[in-house]
């Protein structure tokens, strides 16, 4: 028989009503996790970190120290947000002009990472394993394995699921240095083949 793992909570942490945390998920100094938002298994969300209403995080995320993931963003699994990376979630924020039913939705798929000091303008969607480059804007969707840098945030290649940057051949085939998994690159877009 399986032993399920509690989260782990550390005392100064603030945790609303209504909020579900996944088995082996360590929540660490001073985060407030606000109503209504779901939180996978084996996360860290790292000190520091707020989690707003209705957000979705998925398996295995790890959130590193003073990031906000604002409503409308939902993160899937295994994915990397690096320390003080920006989400938001009003395209034309006014102090004075209330838009709390119009937040847009960020969508960070599986695997992405996305680097310290980067920000996520609302209404966009980080592709499968996506690198975004530390202090990078992001103001488009990004594709599957890019790696983009830069303000605004511009492709530069391509990184495979392990992180590394991928170097393709005349016929668009690469391999991974680390895993050996090997990619194709067709019509502007990479898949990995193995």
């Amino acid at each position: 028989m399986s032993k399920i793992t509690l989260p782990q909570i550390h005392p100064s942490a603030v945790v609303d009503d209504r909020c579900e945390i996944g088995p082996g998920t360590r929540i660490w100094h001073f985060c407030h996790i606000m109503s209504g938002c779901r939180i996978g298994a084996n996360c860290n969300i790292g000190q520091n970190v707020v989690i707003a209403p209705d957000v979705v995080i998925g398996n295995n995320v790890k959130i590193q120290n003073n990031v906000s993931v604002y409503s409308g963003v939902i993160c899937e699994d295994d994915v990397f947000l690096g320390p003080s990376c920006v989400f938001t979630n009003v395209s034309n924020p006014r102090s004075a002009v209330p838009r709390r039913g119009q937040y847009e939705k960020t969508l960070v798929k599986k695997g992405a990472t996305i680097g310290a000091n980067a920000t996520i303008v609302c209404g966009h969607t980080i592709g499968r394993y996506a690198f975004i480059g530390a202090g990078a804007v992001v103001t488009k969707d990004i594709p599957d394995y890019a790696l983009v840098v830069g303000n605004p945030a511009k492709q530069i290649g391509w990184m495979s699921e392990y992180g590394h940057r991928l170097s393709f051949d005349d016929h668009g085939r690469a391999v991974c240095p680390e895993s050996g998994e090997k990619y194709l690159l067709e019509n502007g877009m990479v898949t990995k083949v193995s």
